[in-house]
């Protein structure tokens, strides 16, 4: 009995730990690590998109999450494609579908908002806002992008309509 407590002592001491002595896998190759096949579909998917082949984009982001569905960058990717399409309420789900895998991630966070104000739902992108600045403490480029992006929103909106010329005859 004894011994059975020595040794996983004597392993923390010599700079081991115990749970390398029975066997335990690095946590870093676990779920943090995403699968090489979704990766590469993924950056297919960054390519279409950046030739403005959205479609194209949209298949290559679906294989990346059919490879891994963990794969936060693909769901990023299907949000952009479909805001190129004009389609501002699937891209704000796939954005939110991001924002589950990764509460944090800043420009999940500022691309929703983005849309957001573009659908006129300024009080939700004020609040993504307020989680960007929340994540990042120092010098924040989305932070300041969406914070542009807002109030080019609100001077349109304060901004009085002008009528078209009354024309006499």
């Amino acid at each position: 009995m004894r011994a059975q407590t020595i040794i996983p002592l004597l392993l923390i001491l010599a700079g081991g730990t115990a749970s390398i002595a029975v066997g335990a896998t690095n946590a870093a190759v676990g779920d943090d690590v995403l699968k090489p096949e979704s990766v590469r579909m993924m950056q297919a998917g960054q390519a279409a998109l950046g030739k403005g082949d959205a479609s194209v984009a949209i298949d290559n982001f679906e294989a990346a999450l059919a490879s891994d569905p963990k794969n936060v960058g693909a769901f990023v990717g299907i949000a952009q494609s479909y805001e190129k399409l004009g389609l501002p309420g699937k891209s704000v789900k796939y954005y939110r579908e991001a924002l589950a895998l990764n509460p944090s991630d800043l420009g999940a966070l500022e691309g929703q908002g983005k849309v957001l104000i573009a659908r006129g739902a300024t009080a939700r992108a004020q609040i993504n806002l307020a989680r960007i600045k929340a994540l990042c403490k120092l010098d924040c480029s989305a932070a300041t992008r969406l914070q542009t992006a807002l109030n080019t929103a609100v001077a349109a909106a304060d901004a009085p309509a002008k009528s078209p010329p009354v024309v006499k005859n």
